[in-house]
């Protein structure tokens, strides 16, 4: 079982930036494939950015791409979505989720498929972004 602990989230003017961790509690971090999906008010959750630990595999959903960069750190047992070019619509609570690769498609395929949240089985806490105009 994996653990995952969320933070970075916060109050950003349009325009800012932030940056998200999310830290796992595994000796086999380079195992897992590893995203972001973010849940604002009254609607789905929807994926934003998704890593494969072991070769750096990343992919990203059209609203997010050219802003949004995500990355990992095997030493550390943590990934990181480096957030610029804030607006309002990406205000939203963030979850990291993650699950075993070898279970998985690459990422580009996962974010593809039908609600791509239920292929992770682990999931963080939540952090909150709000981005204000």
């Amino acid at each position: 079982e994996v653990q995952l602990q969320a933070s970075g989230g916060g109050l950003v003017q349009a325009g800012g930036s932030l940056r998200l961790s999310c830290a796992a509690s595994t000796a086999s971090f380079d195992d897992y494939t590893i995203a972001w999906f973010r849940q604002a008010p009254g609607k789905e959750r929807e994926g934003v950015a998704c890593i494969r630990c072991g070769d750096q595999n990343t992919y990203y959903v059209d609203s997010v791409k050219g802003r949004f960069t995500m990355s990992s750190d095997g030493a550390k047992a943590t990934v990181y979505l480096q957030m610029n070019s804030l607006n309002p619509g990406d205000t939203a609570v963030y979850y990291c989720a993650a699950a075993e690769r070898r279970s998985l498609p690459t990422p580009r395929l996962i974010f593809k498929t039908p609600r791509p949240s239920r292929r992770f089985e682990y999931w963080g806490q939540g952090t909150q972004v709000t981005v204000s105009s």
